[in-house]
C-alpha cells in the first residue's frame, strides 16, 4: 500500500467535506435571518447542500460528486476491495446511527419521578409508538396500492413503512431497512428511497414547526422563549468522576467505552448471523437495538463495581456521552442526505410526495390532539416536541421546543428524552415486522392489517382513562389520594382542574 494512492484518502475526504458543509451551513443560517428562522437543523442544511452539488456534478459530469476519483473510485469488481465515496458515506450513516444511540443509552439516570410524571412519560412512549404505526399502516396502504393497482416498476408493497423509519426515526433506520429491501426483496434503489423519506421528513419538521409557531404566536398563545438557562459544573460532571486530564484522557475513556459496547454487538450479529445466515443483513440492521441492549447489562457491570469499590471513581460523563452522540447524530443525517442520488428516484416521486403529505398530515392532526388531551397543561410545547421527534428526529424536537421553552420550564423535555424505554418496548415488534412486510405482497398487506390493529389497541391504552371512565371514577372516590398522581387527560375524564407538572428543568 502506497500512502499516495487516493483510496487512503478516501474517508479523511469524506468526513472533510461532510464538516465543511456543516461549518458552510453554519455560516449560512448567521448570515442569512431568513433561513436562520427556519430552523432547519445545520447537519440538514449541510446535506442538501451537498446533495444540490452532487446532483449538478452529476448531470454536467456523468457521475456524483462522491463517485469522482478524488473520493476513491468504485469497486470494478469482486477482488477490487477499494470502495466509493457514496459507498462510504452510506457506512457513516450506518455506524454513526448505532454509535450515537449506545452513546445516549451509556448515559446514567439517577432522576426518580413522581406518579404523574411516570404516567406522563409512558403515555409519551406510547404516542411515539402511535405515531409510527399510524404512519406505517398509511405508508403501506400507498404503496400497496402502488405496486398492485399501479405496477409502479421497481417498487414493492412493504416500501411504505418506510415512512415510519424515515418520518418517525430518522436517516440511519431509513437506510438500514431501504437497503434490507434492496438487497433481499428487490426494491430497486430502496437505500436511496428511505433517505429521500428521511430527507423530507426533516423539512416537514422544521417548515411545519415553524409555520405552527408563527400561528400560535399571532394568536397569542405561545411567546417566543428568548431566555436562556445558565450551565453549572452540575451540567458538566457528577460527584466522584475520574479526573478531565491524567494519563488517559477523560474523553478518551468515553469513546473506549461505546466503541467496546458496539464492537461486543458486532460479535453478537455476526455469531446469530452465522447460524442464520439467511438473516444475515436483517440482524445487521438492528446494530443500533443490539448496542442499546447491551448498555444494560454494562451499566449494571459498572454499577456494581461501585457498589463493591472495586472502581473507587465514576467512568461515564453524561456531559461527554451526550457531544458523542450529538456528533454521531449530526455526521449521520448529513452523510444520509447527500448520499441521497435523486436521478434513481425519478419513478418514485409522485408516491414520494404523497407518503410525505400524508405523513405530514396525519402527524400533525394526530399529535395535536393527543397533546390537547394528554398534555393540556403544557400542549403547544409538548406538540413542538412531539412532531420534531416524529418527523426528524428527538433533537429536532428539542430544536423546536426551545424556541417556545428555552429554559425547560415544561416536562416536555424530560418527557422527549425518557420515553425512548416504553417506546422501544411497544415499538419493538414493528421492528420484526418491517422484514417480513417485504417477503410477499400478502405479506405486506397482513402487516398493514396488523399495525392498524396495533394503533387502535395502544390508543386505547393511552386514553384508557376516558375508555374506563366509569371505572376510573369509581376508583377515584375509593382512593382520593390517587387524584394528585392523575395525568391530565385522567383529571379532564374525572372532572378535576388540571395542574400542570412541575418538574426541574431538564438540561
Amino acid at each position: 500500500m502506497s500512502f499516495s494512492q487516493l483510496n487512503v484518502w478516501t474517508f479523511i475526504m469524506v468526513f472533510g467535506v461532510l464538516l465543511a458543509s456543516m461549518l458552510l451551513a453554519s455560516a449560512l443560517k448567521r448570515f442569512m435571518p431568513a433561513l436562520n428562522k427556519t430552523l432547519i437543523p445545520v447537519s440538514v442544511l449541510g446535506g442538501i447542500l451537498l446533495l444540490a452539488i452532487s446532483t449538478i456534478v452529476y448531470f454536467a459530469a456523468g457521475e456524483y460528486l462522491f463517485n469522482l476519483p478524488v473520493f476513491g473510485s468504485p469497486a470494478e469488481s469482486d477482488a477490487d476491495k477499494s470502495i466509493s465515496g457514496m459507498q462510504v458515506l452510506e457506512l457513516i450513516t450506518y455506524h454513526c446511527l448505532g454509535i450515537g444511540f449506545i452513546a445516549s443509552g451509556m448515559r446514567n439516570t439517577k432522576k426518580k419521578f413522581t406518579k404523574k410524571r411516570a404516567a406522563e412519560i409512558f403515555d409519551s412512549g406510547v404516542v411515539t409508538v402511535n405515531g409510527y404505526l399510524v404512519q406505517a399502516f398509511g405508508g403501506l396502504i400507498i404503496t400497496i396500492i402502488a405496486a398492485w393497482g399501479l405496477h409502479s416498476e421497481g417498487l414493492i408493497s412493504a416500501a411504505g413503512i418506510l415512512l415510519a423509519f424515515g418520518f418517525g426515526q430518522g436517516t440511519g433506520q431509513a437506510l438500514n431497512y431501504g437497503k434490507i429491501y434492496e438487497n433481499e426483496h428487490g426494491f430497486t434503489g430502496g437505500g436511496n428511497f428511505g433517505l429521500t423519506v428521511a430527507a423530507l421528513g426533516f423539512l416537514v419538521a422544521c417548515i411545519g414547526g415553524v409555520i405552527y409557531i408563527n400561528v400560535m404566536r399571532r394568536r397569542g398563545l405561545v411567546k417566543i422563549d428568548t431566555s436562556a438557562r445558565r450551565s453549572t459544573l452540575a451540567d458538566y460532571e457528577d460527584e466522584n468522576e475520574i479526573p478531565s486530564v491524567s494519563s488517559m484522557d477523560k474523553m478518551t475513556v468515553q469513546l473506549a467505552i461505546v466503541l467496546l459496547v458496539y464492537a461486543l454487538s458486532f460479535g453478537i450479529m455476526y455469531g446469530l448471523s452465522a447460524l442464520i445466515p439467511s438473516l444475515a443483513d436483517t440482524l445487521f440492521g438492528f446494530n443500533f437495538l443490539i448496542g442499546v441492549l447491551l448498555t444494560i447489562p454494562a451499566k449494571a457491570i459498572l454499577n456494581k463495581l461501585y457498589a463493591k469499590g472495586v472502581v473507587k471513581k465514576r467512568i461515564v460523563n453524561n456531559y461527554m456521552m451526550d457531544r458523542i452522540s450529538g456528533l454521531a447524530f449530526d455526521i449521520m443525517i448529513v452523510s444520509g442526505v447527500a448520499a441521497i442520488q435523486l436521478p434513481l428516484l425519478a419513478q418514485y416521486w409522485a408516491v414520494l410526495l404523497i407518503m410525505a403529505v400524508y405523513g405530514t398530515v396525519v402527524t400533525f392532526v394526530y399529535v395535536n390532539f393527543v397533546s390537547k388531551r394528554l398534555f393540556g397543561a403544557y400542549r403547544h410545547e409538548q406538540f413542538l416536541a412531539f412532531f420534531g421527534m416524529l418527523t426528524g428526529t428527538a433533537s429536532t424536537g428539542m430544536i423546536l421546543l426551545r424556541e417556545i421553552d428555552g429554559s425547560y420550564r415544561t416536562p416536555a423535555s424530560e418527557n422527549l428524552v425518557y420515553q425512548s424505554l416504553p417506546a422501544i418496548v411497544f415499538g419493538f415488534p414493528l421492528m420484526f415486522l418491517a422484514p417480513y412486510a417485504a417477503t410477499s405482497d400478502l405479506a405486506a398487506l397482513i402487516t398493514c392489517i396488523v399495525v392498524g390493529v396495533c394503533f387502535v389497541a395502544l390508543n386505547i391504552l393511552l386514553f384508557r382513562r376516558t375508555v374506563f371512565r366509569k371505572t376510573y371514577a369509581r376508583y377515584l372516590e375509593k382512593h382520593p389520594d390517587a387524584c394528585e398522581d392523575a395525568p391530565q387527560e385522567a383529571a379532564d375524564g374525572a372532572g378535576a382542574d388540571s395542574a400542570q407538572g412541575d418538574a426541574p428543568p431538564q438540561p
